[in-house]
């Protein structure tokens, strides 16, 4: 059974965490690849890292995490050498990435795939090499879609880390059904909202935009005014809110964005187009990154949900030195999600 693992470290996030990059600025600047290096007497352990694209705001906060708690679990007699790669949103450069860490002998493997239809492959390639490995973010389905994928299961040394994205798309929902008006602002008896999606293979985006939407109807009436593909940017979060907001006018009572880089490009777009968020519109996201929050306390975004990129990492982290022991690992390990409001 999937087990969901309240993360501590949540609470803290909400108080003040990492901060973001700017839209389309990846960590690295020089190259795609980062290294911890680890040197000395020590027993040393080399970890691989394939980040599906550092141009992503939440990967980029997990991402670092990832490397910077591996540091805090260094001692005199165990150091983690961590290769960290930006896949560029390009599965056959992932591909490509994790033959190279198969051929460097990395001790573990961390990988957020770029595309989870890949998932066989890249874990016939690793479980075949003998490497121990977790995947995060990006979860692979079963076949019925609500089972357990059997990738997963039929091997001991593979494990996902991860947050039910049905949970943040509920708490989207609820933030706006405990609204007074339940998001009807013109009394009509519906609430007519856009909805902007990341990368339709994602499972987070699937679930995010189905129940969204589930939690809201059962408080109230909706229609879809445009459901368009965001594949997570916040340029594309603009111009797909503007481009709505141009043709629907004011009959745009919510926006609804898979995550919160799209929806800061949806309130740049609200504010372009004269309107204020919480007076003649609401707008929802998911992530609860440094800004957004900041939005939130002051008015100018609906709320956010809260992905706790610091339990996911810490947990993957935990997981894969476990793995390094030569301990066992479970199949799943949960993180909850947090509604984030005023």
């Amino acid at each position: 059974m999937k087990k969901l693992l309240a993360s501590l470290f949540a609470v803290a996030l909400l108080v003040g965490c990492g901060t973001a990059t700017s839209e389309g600025t990846p960590a690295t600047t020089e190259t795609e690849t980062t290294t911890t290096e680890a040197s000395g007497d020590a027993k040393t352990y080399n970890v691989g890292v394939a980040i599906y694209q550092f141009d992503d705001n939440f990967m980029t906060l997990y991402r670092n995490e990832i490397e910077s708690y591996f540091k805090t679990l260094e001692t005199d007699a165990v150091k983690y050498n961590v290769t960290i790669v930006d896949g560029k949103n390009d599965m056959a450069e992932q591909s490509n990435q994790i033959d190279n860490f198969i051929t460097q002998g990395m001790d573990v493997i961390i990988l957020n795939l770029v595309q989870t239809s890949s998932a066989d492959a890249i874990i016939d390639k690793v479980v075949g090499a003998g490497i121990p490995l977790v995947l995060i973010n990006r979860e692979p389905l079963g076949e019925d879609g609500d089972e357990s994928y059997k990738g997963i299961l039929d091997n001991p040394t593979v494990c996902y880390v991860g947050a039910d994205a049905r949970q943040s798309g509920t708490f989207q929902g609820e933030i706006i059904a405990e609204l007074p008006d339940k998001g009807d602002l013109n009394g009509d008896g519906k609430v007519s909202y856009i909805m902007i999606e990341g990368d339709p293979e994602n499972i987070d985006a699937q679930y995010r935009t189905t129940y969204s939407i589930k939690a809201l109807e059962e408080a109230i009436a909706v229609e879809c005014l445009d459901d368009q593909v965001g594949n997570w940017a916040q340029a594309k979060g603009q111009e797909i809110t503007a481009n709505a907001l141009s043709q629907y006018g004011d009959k745009i009572e919510v926006v609804f964005c898979n995550n919160d880089a799209m929806a800061l490009g949806a309130a740049a777009a609200i504010t372009a187009a004269g309107r204020k968020v919480g007076e003649n519109i609401y707008l929802v996201g998911v992530d609860a990154l440094d800004e957004c929050q900041e939005m939130v306390k002051n008015g100018e975004m609906t709320g956010t949900v809260l992905n706790d990129h610091i339990g996911q990492s810490h947990t993957a982290v935990d997981v894969a030195v476990k793995a390094l022991n030569g301990e066992a690992m479970d199949n799943y390990y949960w993180v909850d999600y947090v509604k984030v409001t005023k």
